[in-house]
């Protein structure tokens, strides 16, 4: 009889186990399972209304110092795009650059971000300028100050020098007709 005792309790002492090791790995999948479908990816806002900080650079063809004072003045719009000769999404979004230098209502400024200024011109060379004006941000810090997390990157900025939109990522036809809705 002692022999039957000891069996039951054993047997519960298992099923007890048991029961507990399945509440925990239905807490742990249920855990899991919420985690996956809660995005913490964090995408910074495209509509920013800040205004431009003041800052100089260089030209990459002429290598004279230019102030951004310099450069936004005469238009209603600017579109700063930050591109790298080194950035792939840079060369694919280079043609519709192209396309958006041929809008008069703008002027299309190209900062050139922490590239090797050789490899920067032969970029432009094989490809085309778009741009008004290319100006270095050899250290990056020009990009920071924009708030720029990556290349490419590009900006709208109207003539009181606010910025009033951002692209990340490489400019397609939705984005460059939205340009032209904006820059009307």
């Amino acid at each position: 009889m002692e022999d039957v005792l000891v069996y039951s309790e054993e047997y519960m002492k298992n099923k007890i186990i048991l029961s507990l090791l399945l509440l925990f790995f239905i807490f742990c999948f249920i855990v899991l399972y919420k985690g996956l479908n809660n995005s913490n990816i964090y995408v910074p806002e495209t509509k920013i209304e800040k205004t431009l900080v003041k800052f100089d650079s260089i030209d990459l063809y002429s290598e004279n110092k230019i102030s951004s004072d310099q450069i936004f003045v005469g238009s209603e719009y600017y579109v700063l795009n930050i591109w790298s000769s080194w950035c792939v999404p840079c060369r694919e979004e280079h043609p519709e650059l192209m396309k958006l230098s041929k809008n008069k209502s703008i002027k299309l400024i190209g900062l050139n971000y922490r590239d090797n200024p050789k490899n920067a011109k032969r970029f432009i060379d094989e490809f085309g300028n778009p741009y008004f004006v290319i100006i270095k941000d050899g250290n990056g810090i020009i990009s920071v100050d924009l708030g720029a997390i990556g290349v490419p990157e590009t900006f709208i900025i109207n003539k009181d020098k606010r910025i009033i939109k951002r692209f990340l990522g490489s400019l397609n036809e939705k984005s460059l007709n939205e340009i032209s809705l904006i820059t009307k």
